[in-house]
C-alpha cells in the first residue's frame, strides 16, 4: 500500500478538523496513527478524544511559545529548537513505530515561521517511507511542500462568526 502526502490548507475553519477525521477513519480500520500539533498548546479539546481511540498516539508539544508576533529574538531560536527536536521525534517514531499516518497538524506554519529545519521537513517527506501516509495542516503552504504532496486541499473562509465578533467556542473551534 503506497502511503501519499496531503496538506490541508486555507484560511477556513475546518484544516485540524480534518486531520482527526483522517485520524479516525484510519485508526477505524485497524491501522496506527501517529498524531501532533506545533505552535499549538497541548490543551486542544481533540486531542482528548483521539488519545482515547485504539491505534492513535499523540504526542503533544509540552512547551508553548506564544504568538509568533510576539516572540523576541531568542524565544524564536528557542522555539526552533523545540520544535525541530519535536519534528525529528514524531518522524523517527512514525517510521521505527511503523504507523500507517503520521499527522502533523499546523506544521506548515511553523515551517513559514522557519520554526522548524525547513532542509529536514523537504528531506523526510521526500525519503518517507513508502507505506507511510503524511498530513500537514495551516496557511499558505511553501511552493516545495505543495509539489511534494499527492493532495492539496484548500479550505477557504466564505464567512466565520470571528468576523462578527464571536470568539473562539470550546468544543466547536477549540
Amino acid at each position: 500500500m503506497s502511503g501519499l502526502i496531503h496538506i490541508y490548507e486555507g484560511d477556513g475553519k475546518g484544516k485540524t478538523s480534518a486531520g482527526v477525521g483522517l485520524s479516525v477513519r484510519c485508526a477505524g480500520s485497524g491501522q496506527k496513527v501517529l498524531y501532533t500539533q506545533f505552535l499549538k498548546d497541548d490543551h486542544s479539546n481533540e486531542l482528548k478524544v483521539l488519545e482515547q481511540i485504539a491505534c492513535i498516539t499523540v504526542e503533544r508539544c509540552k512547551e508553548s511559545f506564544g504568538f509568533s508576533f510576539q516572540m523576541t529574538p531568542e524565544v524564536k531560536e528557542q522555539a526552533k529548537q523545540y520544535y525541530t527536536e519535536h519534528f525529528r521525534k514524531v518522524t523517527k517514531q512514525a517510521v521505527e513505530g511503523n504507523y500507517r499516518l503520521l499527522v502533523m497538524d499546523e506544521l506548515i506554519a511553523t515551517y513559514n515561521l522557519n520554526m522548524v529545519e525547513q532542509s529536514e521537513v523537504v528531506e523526510f517527506l521526500k525519503k518517507k517511507p513508502q507505506e507511510l501516509e503524511v498530513v500537514m495542516t495551516g496557511r499558505e503552504p511553501a511552493r516545495e511542500l505543495v509539489e511534494l504532496a499527492n493532495y492539496v486541499s484548500r479550505i477557504v473562509k466564505v464567512k466565520h462568526p470571528f468576523d462578527q465578533g464571536i470568539p473562539a467556542r470550546v468544543g466547536i473551534e477549540m
